[in-house]
């Protein structure tokens, strides 16, 4: 799945780079007809330039514009000549009587003539014929000369563009095309295989790390059964020996008996639990679980515990909280804090804080004021049967799997859990639980 997804991607990626690329083409191309036609206007302009300048020698060497115009060889055939005074009145045009010509002086070319000494105008309509010209006016001493190059076949060939380096560039773009996809879609392929194999070396890394993990659960777990099962077989033994024994020592073996039989049963469960989070996310059951309500029957629970084994609970939950999670995990995740406190901490006060409430999830801290763990046993607490102090908790009857319960609980409820020493003593965890679980 992972490698189609991947392959799609580099589709994708290819589309819009070549996109990006015919982009740059097109604006390439149009940059380019746009250039070579500035620079023929200007060449052309660059001659009739030359022309207006010849004419303003001619005219002030005393020649007339008539004998002029014949006499010499013009750039262009059907070339018009105008001569404008510097008020834009008409004096001279080689096809018009200047009589029935208007005022010029707003004609754009002549007006450029008159603010820099020259200027064209690419194409626009005659007021006197009406047809299309090309304008090149020169200002010189007291006048402007003008020429006109009507927009013939050939003047229109002259300025055409040269499409054949267009062309040039579209065809190299394609054969560029081409090779791109066929070397992206080998690329693809080169990805999808690297992805197999990638997926496949991943799943036998998860595979084996379950493995791992399943082989250091069997042994942790027949190691935490030795102790109970030699001493429920020594009482037994003993029991069953026919050694005379007293009243009280009898009922001391079979109370010992019921008391690793306790432990075996706790730690089949919590067990079970684990495994049933870890193998079974997609069967256990969600419901609607109000964390209120879950915390006023963990208060309950508390004040049913002899008083010199409890301790006092501190709920600062000031909104109602309510997600869509499993009522059993989530119950287990305060109840194996609660009583890891109280085996373990030797505090006086348990403090549940809601930190944080949005619409997607809650953050809540759980603190005791007992005495806390050593920093570097910290990040040890949420794994599999580590004790902080191994005797002291097999004597409290623990399983070693409270806290790793807790951090899977936590983790199947999309959340995240950390663990502190608070400043003024005793444990802080602070867990986040989102209200929609994804799974």
């Amino acid at each position: 799945m992972a490698s189609g997804i991947s392959l799609s991607y580099h589709k994708k990626l290819f589309t819009l780079l070549l996109s990006c690329i015919w982009v740059m083409v097109f604006c390439f191309i149009g940059f380019q007809y746009y250039r070579e036609k500035q620079f023929k206007t200007e060449v052309l302009n660059a001659q009739l330039q030359l022309s207006n300048s010849h004419i303003l020698g001619a005219l002030e060497s005393g020649i007339a514009m008539e004998d002029y115009v014949h006499a010499i060889p013009l750039p262009f055939d059907d070339v018009r000549i105008t001569l404008i005074g510097e008020d834009g009145v008409v004096t001279y045009d080689s096809m018009h009587s200047a009589d029935s010509m208007d005022n010029h002086i707003s004609r754009p070319e002549i007006q450029a003539a008159m603010q820099k000494g020259s200027g064209h105008n690419i194409s626009r309509k005659s007021a006197s014929d009406g047809n299309l010209y090309f304008y090149s006016a020169t200002r010189g001493d007291g006048m402007i000369v003008r020429t006109a190059v009507p927009y013939s076949s050939s003047l229109r060939d002259l300025l055409k563009a040269d499409w054949t380096f267009v062309w040039v560039i579209i065809f190299i773009s394609l054969l560029i095309s081409v090779a791109g996809y066929f070397s992206a879609l080998k690329l693809g392929k080169t990805i999808e295989s690297v992805n197999k194999f990638r997926e496949e070396e991943n799943a036998l890394r998860e595979e084996q790390e379950k493995s791992r993990l399943k082989r250091q659960l069997t042994n942790n777990i027949n190691h935490e059964l030795k102790t109970p099962v030699a001493s429920i077989q020594v009482c037994l033994e003993t029991l069953l020996s026919g050694i005379t024994l007293s009243e009280e020592k009898r009922q001391e073996l079979i109370e010992r008996c019921y008391m690793h039989n306790e432990r075996l049963r706790n730690l089949l469960r919590d067990v079970s639990l684990i495994t049933r989070i870890e193998d079974g996310t997609g069967t256990i059951e969600k419901e609607e679980v109000v964390i209120n309500d879950l915390l006023d029957e963990i208060a309950y629970e508390l004040s049913v515990i002899p008083e010199e084994e409890r301790m006092s609970l501190k709920i600062d939950f000031r909104e109602r909280v309510v997600v869509n999670a499993n009522q059993s995990l989530i119950g287990s995740i305060f109840r194996n804090l609660t009583e890891n406190a109280i085996s373990y901490s030797e505090g006086k006060t348990i403090y549940i804080t809601l930190a944080e409430n949005t619409q997607d999830s809650c953050r809540i801290i759980f603190e005791d004021d007992g005495q806390g763990v050593d920093e570097s046993k910290l990040p040890r607490l949420f794994e599999r049967f580590y004790r902080v102090d191994k005797g002291r908790s097999r004597s409290k009857g623990g399983t070693g799997l409270g806290l790793a319960i807790v951090k899977h609980a936590v983790l199947f409820h999309g959340g995240t859990i950390s663990v502190t020493n608070r400043p003024q003593g005793g444990l802080r965890f602070e867990f986040t639980l989102k209200k929609q679980i994804l799974k």
